[in-house]
């Protein structure tokens, strides 16, 4: 099976790696992150990808990004919403203004014009529909100490994908979540940092293959079926429930 991929957040981490897992399994990636040298390296190593240099948080930059994969590759069938950022290991009354606006504007804002944009191309094409698998966390069930901005931000995410489940029901667009703890990227070799510097032991991390291949699952269902919620994380950490 092979289709196309917009995937948000692709210059590192797990979205760089989903990235080139899609295009080895020859689907036509678009790679959207700020930073265009890491994902105009990524495509030289695979014409899959294609390179889509857009801050998530500008509405413009967005809208444009996606309609250049679209004229490139045809069609949009997935949109892996996974830009983000943490913020600081704070207290909510050290964090500073300009951090929180900051987390607010790539983690929720930019996720919004992200689906916004894909939901609308997926409305109109034809055959119509598609799907979009937002990034959520573990933090999107329970929070970590010091994290409000992140936490915060993942609770809405739960929320906006519940919605556009509803919504995109009709319109043969289906939406899911993927909760993630924790996979090893550089955020989370920085949050493993951040710990062992406080002198607490680091939380388990697992290998982002384990990601990427439940990423294949939830993109490759057939449209009458959705993987509405699912959780990867590493078998250490403590069990977390929903609800």
């Amino acid at each position: 099976m092979t289709g196309t991929i917009l995937i948000t957040g692709a210059s590192s981490g797990i979205g760089q790696a989903t990235a080139e897992f899609f295009a080895d399994k020859g689907w036509t990636v678009g790679a959207l992150a700020r930073r265009a040298e890491p994902l105009e390296e990524m495509a030289a190593k695979n014409d899959l990808i294609v390179p889509l240099p857009a801050d998530v948080g500008d509405p413009e930059a967005v809208e444009k990004a996606f309609a250049t994969f679209v004229d490139k590759a045809g069609r949009l069938d997935v949109l892996f919403n996974n830009a983000g950022m943490f913020g600081v290991a704070e207290l909510i009354d050290d964090v500073p203004l300009d951090v929180w606006n900051n987390v607010v504007n790539v983690n929720l804002h930019g996720m919004f014009l992200c689906a916004r944009a894909a939901f609308g191309q997926m409305r109109k094409q034809d055959p119509r529909g598609g799907r979009i698998i937002n990034n959520g966390s573990i933090s999107a069930h329970v929070p970590r100490p010091n994290s409000v901005c992140y936490t915060t931000t993942k609770h809405a995410i739960t929320g906006m994908t519940k919605a556009l489940s509803l919504d995109g029901r009709d319109l043969d667009i289906g939406c899911g979540q993927i909760d993630i703890g924790n996979a090893r990227t550089p955020m989370v070799a920085a949050q493993h940092e951040r710990a062992r510097a406080a002198g607490t032991k680091p939380d388990a991390s697992m290998d982002v293959s384990n990601v990427t291949e439940a990423l294949w699952f939830m993109a490759t269902r057939d449209l009458e079926a959705n993987v509405q919620f699912m959780t990867v994380m590493a078998r250490e950490m403590p069990f977390i429930g929903r609800g």
